[in-house]
């Protein structure tokens, strides 16, 4: 800002790069890393004067450093390990780690008190050259951080929405794209995400409108807009490589995961649009066949799609206030079979449950269409019950209100046992309609709707257990009492 013709240009040498270390925590960044927050309150304006010139991390913060207690002068150290810790906030355990390409023995650490990022904490010694390190790293922005070994993702990104948890999980260290048109509630669900997930931090990347959508979250941004270069997708295609389950370098030993959800709002919620068919490469040719996403069929990639889940938002369950509106039938998750081994250890029912709900929606979509020519009177017993329970599938199940205090989080045995009874109830009553077909009273949907009306009301009203009143051991038992009633009803029913 404020450079002019005829002024000298210098080289630094050095490639467009971030400043890492305590105090980046709860910030507000622009593009290149200058302080938002802390430009406003040196300016007292919403906007960014021509020459300022603020150092992203605060030189005059002082931060109270712990050394580790394993690490003393003698000792050998190498990239990546953790020579101490910084309380940045109550959240969080600022690890101070040897930069990657450092090591050598230690002639100086820092004891316990306050530093701020630009005093000496650790000294080394690698044959004969002296290195001064300080809390904080500098560190290029096109260049990955280096880890030890990549993982496989094994454990669900948890979000506390129940269509997600449920149908289309995703896991710690996975890749989503959440495209949708304005209005259909992307911001909420990355609220959500934000507020809910089981993770440690959460790092909000947005600009254009994406990025005033955030403020509610952050603060204010200023509005930026940008064509579409040629390599907006490979641009995209290396940002979200960077996501995974990593064993990091250096000691003690640890995991770690990046987890990335790109929201994405395409002009009247056209997948088409360039930002959005970058992000999500929607096609993808395996063995010469391409796969169609809403009638149509695309052009493959050059390079595999970096994103397996996709949560597809619809703009008509939107209109109709169905929130989240994540559409059941186009949306997907490549992470079911990565999962299965933590479904098989903590709710072995899960897998088996999840296929049914799936069955019992694209079912009822097909059915939709025969209900529109000759009507829902003309259906067999068997597709009616089909019908009621895929509606209170979506009314109750798939739909969350995310501003109530007993719904806005979901935690994950309360989903489990909110669809077990709902599936449970399906079986039932289809078994029940198919075993008296034949009989001389049979069992059809109005007379389960007659005389099971106050098992259908409890159903719909599970999702009102509060999870912090209630807690689990309470709502784990009211579920299972309400199957055992359940049961019964429909013994006494079919007798």
């Amino acid at each position: 800002a404020g450079v002019c013709v005829g002024d000298p240009v210098l080289r630094t040498g050095k490639p467009l790069s971030v400043e890492l270390g305590p105090g980046i925590m709860g910030s507000i960044f622009d593009g290149i890393q200058r302080p938002l927050k802390d430009i406003t309150e040196l300016t007292k304006t919403i906007y960014i004067p021509r020459g300022i010139n603020i150092p992203a991390l605060a030189r005059d913060a002082a931060w109270d450093f712990a050394p580790s207690k394993h690490v003393r002068v003698g000792s050998h150290v190498t990239g990546g390990d953790i020579y101490g810790v910084v309380t940045e906030n109550s959240l969080i355990q600022h690890k101070i780690m040897v930069p990657p390409r450092s090591r050598g023995t230690v002639t100086h650490i820092a004891p316990p008190g306050h530093y701020n990022i630009s005093d000496v904490v650790l000294e080394l010694d690698f044959e004969g050259t002296t290195e001064k390190l300080t809390m904080m790293q500098v560190w290029p922005v096109r260049q990955t951080r280096p880890v030890a070994e990549k993982l496989p993702a094994n454990y669900p990104l948890l979000t506390g929405q129940r269509v997600l948890d449920a149908l289309f999980p995703c896991v710690q260290g996975g890749t989503t794209a959440i495209p949708g048109a304005f209005g259909c509630g992307k911001t909420v669900i990355s609220q959500s995400l934000s507020k809910y997930s089981n993770s440690d931090v959460i790092v909000y990347v947005g600009c254009g409108e994406r990025g005033n959508e955030m403020s509610e979250v952050l603060r204010d941004f200023p509005e930026v807009d940008s064509g579409y270069p040629a390599y907006l997708g490979a641009r995209l295609a290396s940002f979200y490589e960077r996501a995974g389950r990593v064993r990091c370098l250096g000691s003690p030993e640890r995991q770690g995961s990046v987890s990335i959800v790109g929201a994405v709002s395409p002009p009247g919620g056209d997948f088409s649009d360039p930002v959005t068919s970058a992000t999500l490469g929607i096609v993808q040719v395996s063995g010469g066949r391409a796969r169609a996403l809403h009638g149509r069929v695309r052009a493959a990639a050059l390079r595999p799609a970096p994103f397996q889940v996709f949560w597809g938002l619809d703009k008509k369950l939107a209109q109709r206030k169905h929130f989240p509106s994540v559409n059941w039938l186009i949306s997907y998750s490549k992470y079911l079979r990565a999962l299965e081994p933590h479904y098989e250890r903590q709710h072995p029912e899960f897998p088996a449950l999840r296929t049914k709900a799936k069955e019992i929606l694209q079912e009822e979509e097909d059915l939709a269409e025969i209900v529109q020519l000759v009507g829902k009177a003309s259906l067999a017993e068997a597709d009616k019950v089909t019908l009621e329970v895929a509606k209170l599938l979506k009314d109750d199940f798939l739909q969350q209100n995310g501003y109530s205090p007993y719904d806005r989080f979901c935690p994950f045995y309360k989903t489990v046992g909110m669809l077990h009874n709902m599936v449970t109830f399906y079986e039932l009553a289809r078994h029940a309609v198919e075993a008296t077909a034949q009989a001389e009273h049979r069992v059809t949907w109005a007379t389960i709707r007659e005389n099971l009306g106050d098992i259908l009301y409890k159903l719909s009203a599970m999702k009102f257990k509060d999870p912090v009143k209630d807690g689990e051991a309470k709502i784990t038992a009211d579920y299972a009492q309400l199957n055992e009633e359940m049961q019964a009803a429909f013994r006494n029913l079919e007798d």
